[in-house]
């Protein structure tokens, strides 16, 4: 079982014009993602468009990403769900196929109970041996999960190790990381408090702003692990607007495939209804990447 900690970029799912995956983009940018020393890959999550894939192409994802990083760092699989059946699915073909772990989050259109929360976290885990990280982001499955909640089934089920924690409630990662540090560890998953995370305890990172400046999110880890917290601010201070951009634009996927071209990689369109950028969000995605040294392609 590999250990969870470090910076994790979430990758896109790259895609031709005509919405199609381009699964040669995808092989090349994890061998690039894993060129630039990050600590893990994780790949089907809310950047990768998963709810807009069929099942099909969530499976092959898993495979193609599986035997591209052939055990080089630790892959994690976004295996969400609506229901509880296709959660287990999801989760125990990507144990299957060689994934190191999982990312579950709750059903999101049902907006269920802190119980039900429980219960389809416990038996999607329960169905597997690989370790579960379960996800808490209210912004998008409509339901903020209590810390107690987090905690108890982090507690009763073993196999449930991590806790993404995406509320943007510095007290949740401070309360978990503190009160679960013997069984579940704490990820952050916004992007606009990462150094905060990592002083209330939070262990990693499954980060966009991974995906648009790898090296600038792996240096900031890496300085805030030395101990090194005046140059781990001064790093922050200048990744902080282009996290601030992903956070506030409402467009993180546009926003990460676009930057993913200009950066010379595959990238491709969002499929429908989601639109590409505007041309304001164009000049701004440019500036911040210009600043921090990712702007390879002018067009």
């Amino acid at each position: 079982m590999k250990e969870f900690k470090g910076v994790y970029p979430v990758l896109v799912t790259p895609m031709n014009e005509d919405e199609s995956i381009d699964w040669k983009g995808f092989a090349e940018n994890i061998e690039y993602y894993i060129g630039e020393g990050v600590d893990g890959l994780a790949i089907n999550g809310s950047t990768g468009e998963f709810v807009s894939l069929t099942k099909e192409e969530r499976f092959k994802a898993v495979e193609v990403a599986v035997k591209q990083v052939n055990g080089r760092l630790p892959l994690i699989v976004g295996t969400a769900a609506e229901t509880t059946a296709d959660a287990i699915e999801y989760t125990r073909q990507a144990e299957q196929a060689g994934a190191d772990g999982a990312l579950l989050i709750n059903s999101y259109y049902a907006h269920p109970t802190e119980h039900e929360i429980y219960e389809h976290f416990k038996a999607v885990a329960d169905s597997v041996s690989l370790p579960v990280m379960i996800y808490n982001n209210p912004f998008t499955s409509g339901v903020n999960i209590s810390v107690e909640t987090i905690l108890k089934v982090g507690r009763d089920v073993s196999n449930i190790t991590h806790i993404k924690e995406s509320s943007g409630e510095i007290r949740n990662v401070r309360d978990i990381s503190r009160q679960g540090g013997g069984f579940i560890k704490t990820f952050c998953g916004a992007d606009d408090l990462v150094l905060e995370s990592f002083l209330a305890g939070a262990t990693g990172w499954i980060s966009v702003a991974g995906n648009i400046a790898p090296r600038t999110a792996k240096k900031l880890y890496d300085s805030y692990e030395a101990g090194e917290l005046v140059k781990a601010w001064e790093i922050y201070d200048q990744l902080l607007p282009l996290c601030n951009f992903l956070e506030g634009s409402g467009k993180y996927v546009q926003v990460a495939k676009r930057a993913m071209e200009l950066k010379g990689l595959a990238g491709g369109p969002p499929r429908k209804p989601r639109l590409g950028l505007t041309d304001d969000e164009e000049k701004t995605l440019k500036q911040h990447m210009q600043e921090l040294g990712e702007l390879m392609v002018t067009q």
